[in-house]
């Protein structure tokens, strides 16, 4: 039996639901997978978009595929931290909506965290998940 992740906001901390996240993810004890950090390197090795969220939307993509791999969606992710070179409000306004989209209106938990660099030349955003399993 599934149990759902249960997504909180209190009052007693600011409103991440206004931005499309939550302060707080509960998941029963069960399976989890750690999907490591997905970048804008696409697997038929096409050139790394400039563009930070087009680098967003293919780090989504990759981040699906590996779910998947696990039986998994992005209703499962119960933490989602997202590394960004140059971290700027501006950057990241850029980045977030493809970010929200891949989500589709799951809240996981989120932390951003501003990089000087990642593995590769070009690489502008990572996009890690920690996943309770279904079933």
């Amino acid at each position: 039996m599934s149990h759902a992740i249960e997504r909180l906001n209190p009052s007693t901390l600011p409103n991440a639901a206004e931005i499309g996240y939550s302060q707080i993810s509960i998941v029963e004890p069960g399976r989890m997978a750690f999907i490591s950090g997905q970048v804008a390197i696409s697997p038929d090795g096409a050139p790394i978009p400039d563009d930070v969220a087009e680098q967003m939307k293919l780090a989504a993509k990759n981040a699906r595929a590996a779910l998947e791999a696990v039986g998994a969606t992005f209703a499962d992710v119960a933490m989602a931290r997202i590394y960004m070179v140059d971290l700027t409000p501006e950057r990241l306004e850029e980045a977030m909506p493809e970010f929200l989209a891949a989500f589709n209106g799951v809240q996981p938990s989120l932390t951003g965290v501003g990089v000087a660099a990642l593995a590769a030349p070009g690489l502008q955003v990572e996009m890690e998940l920690t996943v309770r399993l279904p079933g």
